[in-house]
Protein backbone atom coordinates (compact mmCIF):
# COMPACT_ATOMS: atom_id res chain seq x y z
CA UNK A 1 0.00 0.00 0.00
CA UNK A 2 1.53 3.59 -1.23
CA UNK A 3 1.42 6.28 1.92
CA UNK A 4 -1.04 9.10 1.18
CA UNK A 5 0.26 12.20 1.57
CA UNK A 6 -2.17 15.19 3.12
CA UNK A 7 -1.93 19.00 3.37
CA UNK A 8 -4.28 19.89 6.23
CA UNK A 9 -5.73 22.12 7.99
CA UNK A 10 -7.89 24.45 5.97
CA UNK A 11 -9.96 24.20 8.02
CA UNK A 12 -9.03 21.21 10.20
CA UNK A 13 -12.74 20.36 10.97
CA UNK A 14 -12.81 19.07 7.27
CA UNK A 15 -9.30 17.43 7.70
CA UNK A 16 -10.96 15.36 10.00
CA UNK A 17 -13.33 14.29 7.74
CA UNK A 18 -10.73 13.30 4.90
CA UNK A 19 -8.89 11.67 7.94
CA UNK A 20 -11.91 9.24 8.35
CA UNK A 21 -12.73 8.63 5.10
CA UNK A 22 -9.11 7.75 3.41
CA UNK A 23 -9.48 5.22 6.77
CA UNK A 24 -12.84 3.73 6.36
CA UNK A 25 -11.98 3.79 2.68
CA UNK A 26 -8.92 1.54 2.69
CA UNK A 27 -10.90 -0.64 5.56
CA UNK A 28 -13.93 -0.93 3.06
CA UNK A 29 -11.25 -2.21 0.39
CA UNK A 30 -8.91 -4.00 2.24
CA UNK A 31 -10.83 -5.57 5.34
CA UNK A 32 -10.01 -6.49 8.38
CA UNK A 33 -7.67 -4.12 10.46
CA UNK A 34 -6.37 -2.43 7.43
CA UNK A 35 -5.83 1.07 7.63
CA UNK A 36 -4.70 4.14 5.49
CA UNK A 37 -0.96 4.86 5.53
CA UNK A 38 -0.72 9.06 5.72
CA UNK A 39 1.98 11.46 6.11
CA UNK A 40 0.01 14.59 7.10
CA UNK A 41 1.06 18.18 7.53
CA UNK A 42 -1.43 20.17 9.11
CA UNK A 43 -1.35 23.84 8.95
CA UNK A 44 -2.29 27.23 10.93
CA UNK A 45 -5.44 27.97 8.58
CA UNK A 46 -5.44 31.43 10.37
CA UNK A 47 -1.92 32.42 8.30
CA UNK A 48 -3.47 30.87 5.26
CA UNK A 49 -6.62 33.02 5.63
CA UNK A 50 -5.44 35.94 6.18
CA UNK A 51 -3.14 35.37 3.36
CA UNK A 52 -6.17 34.85 1.32
CA UNK A 53 -8.00 37.34 1.93
CA UNK A 54 -5.13 39.87 0.86
CA UNK A 55 -5.39 38.03 -2.13
CA UNK A 56 -1.31 37.27 -1.33
CA UNK A 57 -1.65 33.78 -3.47
CA UNK A 58 2.53 33.58 -3.94
CA UNK A 59 2.86 33.54 -0.38
CA UNK A 60 0.37 30.97 0.88
CA UNK A 61 1.96 29.18 -1.90
CA UNK A 62 5.33 29.35 0.12
CA UNK A 63 3.74 27.77 2.83
CA UNK A 64 2.03 24.79 1.15
CA UNK A 65 5.29 24.14 -0.52
CA UNK A 66 7.49 23.95 2.53
CA UNK A 67 4.34 21.25 3.56
CA UNK A 68 4.22 19.58 0.58
CA UNK A 69 8.04 18.51 0.48
CA UNK A 70 7.93 17.71 4.36
CA UNK A 71 5.13 15.89 3.78
CA UNK A 72 7.46 14.07 0.92
CA UNK A 73 10.38 14.02 3.16
CA UNK A 74 7.99 12.00 5.66
CA UNK A 75 8.02 9.36 3.34
CA UNK A 76 4.45 10.04 1.19
CA UNK A 77 4.14 8.18 -2.53
CA UNK A 78 1.03 10.60 -3.67
CA UNK A 79 -0.75 13.84 -2.07
CA UNK A 80 -3.63 15.32 -1.94
CA UNK A 81 -4.37 19.20 -0.82
CA UNK A 82 -7.39 19.06 1.53
CA UNK A 83 -9.26 21.73 0.34
CA UNK A 84 -10.42 23.14 -2.52
CA UNK A 85 -9.40 26.54 -2.88
CA UNK A 86 -5.42 26.12 -1.99
CA UNK A 87 -5.88 24.73 -5.04
CA UNK A 88 -5.09 27.59 -6.87
CA UNK A 89 -1.47 27.31 -5.83
CA UNK A 90 -1.32 23.42 -6.83
CA UNK A 91 0.60 23.91 -9.69
CA UNK A 92 3.67 25.87 -7.94
CA UNK A 93 2.86 22.60 -5.31
CA UNK A 94 3.41 20.17 -7.85
CA UNK A 95 6.85 21.85 -9.03
CA UNK A 96 7.93 21.69 -5.93
CA UNK A 97 7.34 18.31 -5.23
CA UNK A 98 8.31 15.12 -7.03
CA UNK A 99 5.58 12.87 -6.30
CA UNK A 100 2.19 13.27 -7.87
CA UNK A 101 -0.68 15.74 -6.68
CA UNK A 102 -4.08 14.35 -7.39
CA UNK A 103 -6.32 17.19 -8.09
CA UNK A 104 -9.68 17.47 -6.31
CA UNK A 105 -11.58 19.03 -9.26
CA UNK A 106 -10.42 16.02 -11.46
CA UNK A 107 -11.91 13.30 -8.72
CA UNK A 108 -14.93 15.11 -9.02
CA UNK A 109 -15.68 15.90 -13.03
CA UNK A 110 -14.42 12.25 -13.29
CA UNK A 111 -17.18 11.34 -10.93
CA UNK A 112 -19.74 13.53 -12.54
CA UNK A 113 -18.85 12.21 -16.05
CA UNK A 114 -19.17 8.57 -14.79
CA UNK A 115 -22.84 9.76 -14.09
CA UNK A 116 -23.48 11.05 -17.32
CA UNK A 117 -23.54 14.80 -15.33
CA UNK A 118 -23.30 17.59 -17.68
CA UNK A 119 -24.80 20.77 -16.08
CA UNK A 120 -23.91 21.30 -12.49
CA UNK A 121 -23.70 24.46 -10.15
CA UNK A 122 -21.07 24.85 -8.02
CA UNK A 123 -20.80 26.35 -4.42
CA UNK A 124 -17.18 27.50 -2.46
CA UNK A 125 -15.76 30.16 -1.04
CA UNK A 126 -15.76 33.22 -3.39
CA UNK A 127 -11.93 32.47 -4.67
CA UNK A 128 -13.36 28.86 -5.66
CA UNK A 129 -16.80 30.27 -7.70
CA UNK A 130 -15.45 33.22 -8.90
CA UNK A 131 -11.37 32.61 -9.87
CA UNK A 132 -10.75 30.54 -12.70
CA UNK A 133 -8.51 27.38 -11.60
CA UNK A 134 -10.98 25.29 -10.38
CA UNK A 135 -14.64 26.24 -13.36
CA UNK A 136 -12.08 26.26 -15.97
CA UNK A 137 -10.27 23.13 -15.43
CA UNK A 138 -13.75 21.59 -14.91
CA UNK A 139 -14.89 23.38 -18.55
CA UNK A 140 -11.77 23.26 -20.17
CA UNK A 141 -10.31 19.66 -19.28
CA UNK A 142 -13.63 17.83 -18.63
CA UNK A 143 -16.42 19.41 -20.94
CA UNK A 144 -18.76 20.61 -18.64
CA UNK A 145 -21.08 23.20 -17.82
CA UNK A 146 -20.27 25.20 -14.75
CA UNK A 147 -23.01 27.59 -13.11
CA UNK A 148 -22.63 29.98 -9.56
CA UNK A 149 -24.43 31.35 -7.57
CA UNK A 150 -25.51 35.52 -8.25
CA UNK A 151 -23.10 37.30 -6.31
CA UNK A 152 -25.15 38.35 -3.38
CA UNK A 153 -25.52 34.69 -2.31
CA UNK A 154 -21.73 33.86 -3.21
CA UNK A 155 -21.40 36.32 -0.40
CA UNK A 156 -23.64 34.28 2.04
CA UNK A 157 -22.01 31.23 1.02
CA UNK A 158 -18.10 32.80 1.62
CA UNK A 159 -19.62 34.22 4.95
CA UNK A 160 -20.71 31.04 6.29
CA UNK A 161 -17.71 29.04 5.41
CA UNK A 162 -15.37 31.30 7.12
CA UNK A 163 -17.38 32.66 10.27
CA UNK A 164 -19.40 29.28 10.89
CA UNK A 165 -17.94 25.99 9.14
CA UNK A 166 -14.57 26.23 9.57
CA UNK A 167 -14.99 26.83 13.53
CA UNK A 168 -16.99 23.98 13.57
CA UNK A 169 -20.40 26.10 14.01
CA UNK A 170 -23.41 24.61 12.20
CA UNK A 171 -26.39 26.55 12.02
CA UNK A 172 -30.05 25.70 10.74
CA UNK A 173 -30.52 29.17 9.88
CA UNK A 174 -27.45 29.39 7.37
CA UNK A 175 -28.14 25.54 6.22
CA UNK A 176 -32.02 27.28 5.19
CA UNK A 177 -30.10 29.79 3.69
CA UNK A 178 -27.79 27.47 1.57
CA UNK A 179 -30.96 25.46 0.63
CA UNK A 180 -32.39 28.32 -0.67
CA UNK A 181 -29.38 29.26 -3.20
CA UNK A 182 -29.47 25.63 -4.16
CA UNK A 183 -33.26 26.19 -4.74
CA UNK A 184 -32.18 29.12 -6.95
CA UNK A 185 -29.77 27.16 -8.63
CA UNK A 186 -32.03 24.54 -9.70
CA UNK A 187 -34.23 26.59 -11.94
CA UNK A 188 -31.10 26.68 -14.26
CA UNK A 189 -31.57 23.44 -14.99
CA UNK A 190 -28.79 21.79 -13.83
CA UNK A 191 -28.01 18.44 -13.43
CA UNK A 192 -26.12 18.15 -10.04
CA UNK A 193 -24.59 20.47 -7.32
CA UNK A 194 -20.38 20.27 -6.53
CA UNK A 195 -20.16 20.88 -2.90
CA UNK A 196 -17.12 22.09 -3.84
CA UNK A 197 -15.61 23.46 -0.29
CA UNK A 198 -14.06 20.56 1.94
CA UNK A 199 -16.79 22.27 4.85
CA UNK A 200 -19.71 22.47 3.39
CA UNK A 201 -20.77 19.03 3.70
CA UNK A 202 -20.81 19.22 7.46
CA UNK A 203 -23.96 21.60 7.08
CA UNK A 204 -25.74 19.75 4.26
CA UNK A 205 -26.44 16.87 2.87
CA UNK A 206 -28.34 15.02 0.31
CA UNK A 207 -31.42 14.30 2.53
CA UNK A 208 -31.35 17.88 1.96
CA UNK A 209 -32.52 18.36 -1.29
CA UNK A 210 -33.52 16.20 -4.00
CA UNK A 211 -30.95 17.67 -6.70
CA UNK A 212 -27.94 15.26 -6.48
CA UNK A 213 -24.95 16.55 -4.60
CA UNK A 214 -21.50 16.12 -5.15
CA UNK A 215 -19.18 15.68 -1.72
CA UNK A 216 -15.62 16.48 -3.17
CA UNK A 217 -14.19 15.22 0.39
CA UNK A 218 -15.50 11.91 -0.18
CA UNK A 219 -14.75 12.05 -4.07
CA UNK A 220 -11.36 13.21 -3.25
CA UNK A 221 -10.66 10.58 -0.73
CA UNK A 222 -11.94 7.84 -3.10
CA UNK A 223 -9.13 8.90 -5.55
CA UNK A 224 -6.44 8.64 -3.13
CA UNK A 225 -7.57 5.30 -1.87
CA UNK A 226 -7.64 3.90 -4.86
CA UNK A 227 -4.46 5.33 -5.77
CA UNK A 228 -2.84 4.00 -2.67
CA UNK A 229 -4.18 0.22 -3.00
CA UNK A 230 -3.33 -0.12 -6.64
CA UNK A 231 -1.01 -2.71 -7.46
Amino acid sequence: MKTIGMLGGMSWESTATYYRELNQGVKNALGGLHSAKISMVSVDFDEIEKLQHQNDWEGTAKILCAAAESVESAGADLLIICTNTMHIVAPQIEAAISIPLLHIADATAISLLADKVKRVGLLGTKFTMEEGFYKSRLVEKYDLEVVVPEQEDREIIHQVIYEELCLGIINDSSRKAYLEIIEKLQQQKLDAIILGCTEIALLISQQDTDIRLYDTVKLHAQQAVAAAIQQ
